[in-house]
This record gives structure tokens, C-alpha cells and sequence, in this order.
């Protein structure tokens, strides 16, 4: 059974960031209709919890029998958004599976279709149409079933590699978008299963996941394995990138915010747990966090489909979240809006939070002609959300000339490193120096006729004794 959950910074109340322990790790989640309840499965998990006021609530183990075969090892789930009893899942050995939780017996296993020849990677129930369930698998192909017809009614062939994802379009009754291991997205009619309507390649390497933007109709995400997120402008004659967002591990997971028209949620497949919402306005650093997960997270879903406050995950750690926006990290109010560049002819430029400039200071006013380019402090908009830095830059000019390397041709010129004793061409060095108005080189000409020539001094140096020459003497 599930622990009781505990709510991050607080006590458990609805509403509120809670989790529980699973029996083995998760590969996928997805959430009812009405967000009351959250189907969790896996290689050796499929269960349903119900989603309570303070706690997550095991209600329905689905995995039944003595040995459970290898249709219950789950790479999928989907919770169809009509039905609240219909599920689907997507097994390791090429089946796909419905289920029926109202059903008055333990098995709830519906339907069984053993169609694909290989893993299957993602099942999709149609928005609308009840019966319609749509498959991608390892094999290459994608198939259509008809749940009142027990078959697949059409098959989608991608002329390509394994199918990664599949996904309905919300807004055009027959489309539909898959993902393939070779980097291309593929757009699909499901009155046409003989060819695609069209292609793209929109990353280089696997695309493991993609989502419809649920209000801009034409407007697709998409994340692989070369760790980015691209959202896709598809209203065209041509797929246009609109934004693109570079993470620091594959992207295994992407899905639209909902009611937060540029907010993008992302996990990772490897290496990073976290899970990130992203603001494609500002994609250089996270909108919000959460760092709940200690393994991979495996699955991410929002409990509701206008709701933005609340999202569920699962992961390789055997816990399942239910996250509280507000409970989120938000990595943009812990950057350090502080900066040093140092310019191509010898100036510098410093930028520092404003506020902790000093008023009195004499900072060049910068004229708009300057050939140093740098960020304006844009007023705050209410429609914006994101943390809003600004930081005053101040600009340190060296003065004409300064930056010149005529002294070092100088230098070498006039300099005598032979034909005369070591004080003497010591002294003529120095002046050198100090005419070419080099006075740190001139003082380090004096150290060095000091250091080798005191009494004794050649012998210490040479031997390492660490006995000093004789005290230092001003120096004019």
C-alpha cells in the first residue's frame, strides 16, 4: 500500500506536493479524465491510485495472476480522456492491451492484440473518437485498431527506422504525428495509410517524444536524443523552427503546459533527474524545477487538462510525485546577474545588479554609436511570469594609446643584456624602463642588481642555501 504522502515545506493538506513508495520502478503514468486517479506502469508495476486530499491511494493492482506474462511488461500507458474506464498499454513483446476497469472481475484485461513484431513504444487513444487506438512500435510501422473490430483496421508503414512516439492532433480530426530513431517527424491522414502527408527532419538523432500545442493549431514540440526542444510551426508548406531550447541531457519527454501558451515540460532519459518547465521566450535557463526524483523520471503528466498547478511523475526510483507548482525551484531568481568582458582594445565592462551600484560613481554615460553592444532593461510586462533581472553596465576605457605595444619593440632595442658588468647593465635597463614609463619593470631591473650583486648573493642563489643578500635599500 502507499505511504502516507508527505508535503514539501509544510504539512500535507490538498493541494499540496505529495508522493508514494511503488513496488518497482516506472516506465510510463498517465492520468484520467476528471485527474482522480493516475494509472502507474512498468516492467513489474501496473497499478491505479487514486489521487485523495493528502495522500496518494493504491486502489486497483491490474498485474493478477500467479505468472504474469510478458503482455503486463509495460513500456506505455494511456488513459483514454473520454472513457474513464478505458486504458491502454503498450507491452515489451509487442502487444497491445486494453482494460477495462469496469470490469466485476479481478482481470480487467479487455482486448489483446498481437499485431506489431517487436517492442511496442507508445499507444495514443484518438481525442474524440472512442474505439480508435493508435500504436507505434520497434518494427517501423504504426497501426490503427478499431476496438469494436478486435483487429487493426490499417497499418502506417514510415519506410524508416523504429517509431518512437505517436500523437493525435486536438485540432484536425485525422492527423496525426510520429517520431522516428533516424531524426525525422512524420505527419500522417488516417484516410491515407499508404504514404505520409508529410516529412522533416527535425533533430539529428532519435526523436523520443513530441505533443500538439493544445490551442495553436499546426504548432508541434519535439525532443531527442541531441538534447534539444524544437517547437515546430507546421501551418505551412514547409515545417519552420520557431524556438529552440538546448538542455544538458536527451530529452526523453515533452508536454505542453496547460494554459501557459510558451511553457514546455521536459524530462531526460539519463544523467539529469530533474524535471524542468521551460519559457521558449527565455530558453537559456529553466522557468521552474523540481527535484524530487533520485533516478531517471520516467513519466510526466498534467493532472488536468486545464490545470496548471498540479503535475504527476513517475521514475526508475519506484516513487510517484504529485508536484505543486508553487512548491516548484525556479532557477531564474538564483542567477548571478553579475558580469566581466574585457574588450578587444584593452577596455572592460562590468555588469552588476542595479541597486548595488553606487550612485556617486563616474560612469561614462554610453552614447548609442558604441561599438560595445549591451543588454537594455526592459520594462516588466504582467503578462510575463519569469523572474524579471536587471543589471546596469558600466564601461572602463583605457586611454589612447595605452593598449600600444611600441614599448616592447623599444625595449628590445635599447636594452644591453651583454658587454658590460651586471650592476652597470642592471641600472641602464631600468632607466630604459622607467623612460618608456614601464615603472614595474623598471623596479624589477633594480630587485635583480640587488639579488646578484649583495655580497654573497651569486653564491646563495646558486647553491639554495636560503640565506638572504643584504637588506633592501630605498629605492628612488
Amino acid at each position: 500500500m502507499a505511504r502516507m504522502a508527505t508535503a514539501l515545506g509544510g504539512s500535507a493538506v490538498g493541494g499540496r506536493t505529495m508522493s508514494c513508495s511503488l513496488d518497482a520502478p516506472a516506465n510510463a503514468i498517465s492520468v484520467c479524465r476528471d485527474g482522480s486517479q493516475v494509472a502507474v506502469a512498468g516492467r513489474n508495476i501496473f497499478k491505479v491510485y487514486a489521487i485523495e486530499e493528502e495522500q496518494l491511494c493504491e486502489k486497483a493492482n491490474l498485474r493478477v495472476g500467479r505468472k504474469p506474462s510478458l503482455n503486463l511488461s509495460c513500456a506505455d500507458v494511456a488513459w483514454h480522456q473520454a472513457e474513464d474506464n478505458l486504458l491502454a498499454t503498450a507491452a515489451t513483446n509487442g502487444a497491445v492491451v486494453t482494460w477495462n476497469l469496469g470490469k466485476q472481475s479481478r482481470n480487467k484485461q479487455d482486448q489483446l492484440f498481437m499485431e506489431h513484431k517487436r517492442t511496442v513504444n507508445k499507444v495514443c487513444f484518438h481525442p474524440v473518437e472512442l474505439h480508435i487506438l493508435l500504436s507505434g512500435s520497434q518494427d517501423g510501422s504504426m497501426k490503427c485498431f478499431d476496438l469494436r473490430r478486435k483487429e487493426s483496421v490499417c497499418t502506417f508503414s514510415g519506410q524508416s527506422e523504429s517509431v518512437r512516439n505517436v500523437h493525435f492532433s486536438a485540432r484536425d480530426f485525422f492527423t496525426f504525428a510520429a517520431t522516428f530513431e533516424n531524426g525525422n517527424v512524420q505527419l500522417w491522414d488516417m484516410r491515407r495509410p499508404d504514404r505520409c502527408e508529410r516529412m522533416f527532419t527535425a533533430h539529428n538523432g532519435p526523436v523520443f517524444s513530441c505533443d500538439w500545442h493544445p490551442d495553436d493549431r499546426g504548432c508541434l514540440v519535439t525532443g531527442g536524443r541531441d538534447k534539444m526542444v524544437k517547437v515546430w510551426d507546421l501551418t505551412g508548406y514547409k515545417a519552420r523552427e520557431m524556438y529552440c531550447v538546448q538542455t544538458i541531457a536527451s530529452v526523453a519527454h515533452v508536454l505542453w503546459r496547460p494554459d501557459r501558451r510558451y511553457h514546455i515540460t521536459t524530462c531526460s532519459m539519463m544523467v539529469d533527474h530533474n524535471i524542468y518547465i521551460w519559457d521558449v521566450r527565455r530558453p537559456y535557463i529553466p522557468f521552474a524545477m523540481f527535484e524530487e526524483h533520485r533516478d531517471v523520471t520516467t513519466g510526466i503528466a498534467w493532472r488536468h487538462n486545464h490545470d496548471p498547478h498540479f503535475l504527476l511523475s513517475g521514475s526508475k526510483d519506484s516513487t510517484l510525485y504529485h508536484h505543486f507548482f508553487k512548491d516548484a525551484q525556479r532557477p531564474a531568481g538564483q542567477a548571478v546577474p553579475e558580469g566581466l568582458c574585457f574588450g578587444l582594445f584593452g577596455d572592460v565592462a562590468f555588469a552588476v545588479k542595479e541597486g548595488l551600484c553606487s550612485a556617486e560613481s563616474h560612469r561614462k554615460a554610453l552614447s548609442a554609436d558604441r561599438r560595445y553592444p549591451f543588454f537594455f532593461t526592459r520594462r516588466p510586462d504582467p503578462t510575463e511570469q519569469f523572474t524579471n533581472v536587471s543589471s546596469a553596465l558600466s564601461l572602463f576605457e583605457t586611454q589612447p594609446g595605452a593598449a600600444s605595444m611600441d614599448w616592447f619593440a623599444e625595449t628590445a632595442a635599447r636594452y644591453s643584456l651583454s658587454g658590460g658588468p651586471l650592476p652597470e647593465l642592471c641600472d641602464r635597463n631600468a632607466a630604459v624602463a622607467r623612460q618608456l614609463s614601464r615603472h614595474q619593470v623598471a623596479q624589477i631591473w633594480r630587485m635583480l642588481k640587488i639579488i646578484y650583486t649583495g655580497t654573497g648573493a651569486t653564491s646563495n642563489m646558486l647553491s639554495g642555501s636560503g640565506k638572504t643578500g643584504p637588506p633592501l635599500t630605498p629605492l628612488t
